[in-house]
């Protein structure tokens, strides 16, 4: 298993919120310039409704990172699923997703609930294309473990997830991409939970359950 100054992990986090905000900021950017530019007042109306959009992604993709990476309050801190509920919606529930949220509101130890939001990461992975994500709890209260079921067409569980998942490090070592799943399984052992992929046809389950 692979052991992750907390230097280097805490680099490598904050590079990949920077990857997730990224291109909605360069789109705001680029919307801005348009509306400088005064030969083109026929793209104003595009221009801001770009910038509308993107800043909405934007504050979207912030907001779920901020619960999902974030300290989020002390080591003994707990957080509200309704709140999870809320930043999974706003940065996965559009058009092509569809999320189906079954988990009850009540307070979990914090890094319960920071698993559960990369473990709704690694399920949107599952269905590239899109899908329906339904999201269920296995037990009660702060012991309380999950199933993800992600159903779409062209589902499939990466490859290069599971090793992440187990601490096992790619050959070309961790970078801002594999750091997420890498994460989530150092947030799995944390919680005294168990990860495991399963896929049915097109429908693929994940699930954290008690060691």
């Amino acid at each position: 298993m692979l052991a992750v100054s907390a230097l280097d992990l805490a680099a490598l986090l904050c590079s990949r919120v920077c990857h997730d905000v990224i291109s909605p900021v360069g789109a705001i950017v680029n919307g801005l310039e348009v509306l400088e530019d005064e030969d083109a007042p026929d793209m104003r109306e595009v221009a801001l409704d770009l910038i509308a959009k993107s800043a909405r992604q934007a504050s979207a993709r912030l907001q779920f990172t901020r619960l999902a990476f974030g300290a989020a309050g002390s080591a003994r801190a707990t957080l509200d699923l309704g709140d999870a509920e809320q930043v999974v919606r706003g940065m996965m529930d559009d058009a092509r997703t569809k999320i189906e949220w079954m988990m009850p509101r009540e307070l979990l130890p914090k890094n319960r609930v920071k698993l559960l939001l990369n473990l709704m990461l690694l399920a949107g992975m599952t269905v590239p294309r899109g899908g329906v994500i339904q999201v269920a709890p296995v037990g009660t209260g702060p012991e309380m473990g999950f199933s993800i079921a992600a159903t779409g067409v062209s589902a499939r569980i990466p490859q290069t997830v599971t090793p992440l998942l187990d601490g096992i490090a790619p050959e070309g070592g961790l970078d801002a991409h594999a750091v997420q799943p890498f994460y989530a399984g150092m947030l799995a052992r944390d919680c005294g939970l168990s990860l495991g992929f399963s896929q049915d046809g097109e429908t693929v389950t994940l699930s954290a359950l008690p060691v």
